[in-house]
């Protein structure tokens, strides 16, 4: 155990230096010196070479919140630089509506809704868990035995899903979809709810 111990410090020592080491012909503009009184020795354990997973809380997603500007800095500064973003816009009951994907091997992970600052945050990362360690995929019976109460149709663009409140939380919902062949407008029984899957986690200030 000492052996590999002894090991991981040293790969981390020789990380650290190479990483902050200067090359090239011009040493006066290039060369940097690695003090190791001055490095962050947190970021060279093994367990933080990859990207922590985001946790939705009623605070928000991540470091996603409420103060968050509405800028690309600032969203891929929250989100750990884990996904790449692409900005948007759409029209929505006669307004425009600017929205935020962040996307992951080209598919949509989190879109973000806002004008100067974060509004509103829709989750389908299934690495993202909520603080009650919902996730993405969990069947609607694992969390609720009815909807009366608990949950109502959605609205806009996801009108056949249905969204629920989160237990003790101001800013959470779960939205669940699932097949139903019944009207428009209708709330699906319990039992067919049962089975429904959660789509995603909404985040609103």
């Amino acid at each position: 155990m000492k052996a590999v111990r002894s090991t991981l410090l040293i790969a981390a020592v020789t990380l650290g230096g190479c990483a902050s080491s200067g090359s090239g012909t011009d040493s006066s503009q290039q060369v940097s010196w690695w003090n190791p009184l001055s490095y962050h020795w947190s970021s060279a354990l093994p367990w933080n070479w990859f990207g922590a997973s985001l946790t939705a809380t009623d605070q928000g997603v991540g470091g996603l919140n409420a103060t968050t500007a509405m800028t690309e800095s600032a969203i891929k500064e929250a989100l750990n630089g884990q996904y790449d973003l692409r900005q948007g816009m759409r029209s929505q009951n006669g307004q425009v509506v600017s929205f935020w994907q962040a996307r992951e091997d080209d598919k949509v992970q989190l879109v973000i809704y806002g004008q100067s600052q974060v509004e509103r945050i829709e989750v389908m990362d299934r690495n993202i868990t909520s603080s009650d360690g919902s996730k993405i995929g969990d069947a609607f019976g694992d969390k609720y035995s009815k909807a009366y109460n608990n949950c109502t149709l959605s609205a806009g663009l996801d009108n056949r899903d249905v969204e629920c409140r989160v237990p003790a939380s101001e800013h959470l919902r779960y939205v669940y979809s699932g097949e139903w062949h019944g009207p428009e407008g209708l709330m699906p029984s319990d039992d067919t709810l049962k089975s429904w899957k959660m789509s995603k986690i909404i985040w609103r200030r």
